[in-house]
């Protein structure tokens, strides 16, 4: 089940989530140094991670799930966010470059349709990168912070999952060492754990990372189906015996 937007919005304002904030975007960071020209769809929450993109991307374009709910967003300029259901995705097919998911995958209730709309909209040169809690990693465990909730993954079991909906995993990594400690010393230490983290102990991460391409020739498009609309028809008046 989706975490609510205003809980997510929350927890991203808080130092805490600043920092894991900075973690996790560094990392999206070296793994897209550049999309320059391109169109990039984030999908689920994934406004906190989108500023270093805006400038430079053709278009930046945000997706959030019925169920979670919707917050606009930047508060300057226009707003770039839409409410969409998460298997029914408005837009063209191969009309995305770049696609992002952030507390996304995790929490969703049509995780496989979810990845077919998202390969039907990628085009064939795309990526996918899904960012979610690592199995392994102590954020999965603790359901104070968004990362705890939803369904983890390990890397390979992510891997998995992409190879059954006809991606192509190009490389894994993970990010967000440090422990969900809201002490002034920890958090100013972050730096420090990623450090130590990627080095010796990767496998218990806060968040796994899997970039992924679309395996273009293993299925043809298929013809998206027009959901049958619902009538609705009133009851019949009953009838009220005359009384006179």
């Amino acid at each position: 089940m989706h975490s609510d937007v205003v809980d997510l919005r929350d927890f991203y304002a808080t130092s805490l989530g600043q920092v894991a904030c900075r973690m996790i975007r560094r990392r999206i960071r070296q793994i897209w140094p550049d999309i320059t020209g391109m169109r990039l769809l984030a999908l689920g929450y994934a406004v906190p991670y989108l500023r270093p993109f805006r400038e430079e991307a053709e278009r930046v374009i945000t997706v959030m799930p019925a169920l979670q709910g919707v917050l606009p967003w930047p508060s300057e300029g226009p707003n770039i966010v839409a409410l969409a259901d998460e298997g029914e995705l408005p837009f063209d097919d191969s009309s995305i470059d770049r696609v992002l998911l952030v507390h996304a995958l995790e929490s969703s209730e049509e995780v496989r349709p979810l990845l077919k709309e998202v390969w039907r909209v990628l085009s064939g040169s795309g990526r996918l990168l899904v960012v979610v809690p690592n199995r392994r990693g102590i954020w999965a465990r603790l359901d104070r912070t968004p990362f705890g909730h939803g369904h983890p993954y390990t890397p390979a079991q992510l891997s998995l999952l992409l190879r059954e909906e006809l991606f192509t995993p190009v490389q894994s990594t993970t990010a967000l060492f440090i422990p969900p400690a809201r002490h002034r010393m920890m958090l100013g230490s972050a730096p420090a754990w990623e450090r130590l983290g990627e080095r010796w102990f990767t496998r218990f991460a806060g968040v796994a990372m899997v970039e992924a391409c679309k395996q273009i020739y293993a299925r043809p498009m298929v013809k998206r189906q027009t959901r049958r609309q619902r009538g609705y028809v009133p009851l019949p008046q009953p009838i009220v015996p005359n009384q006179a």
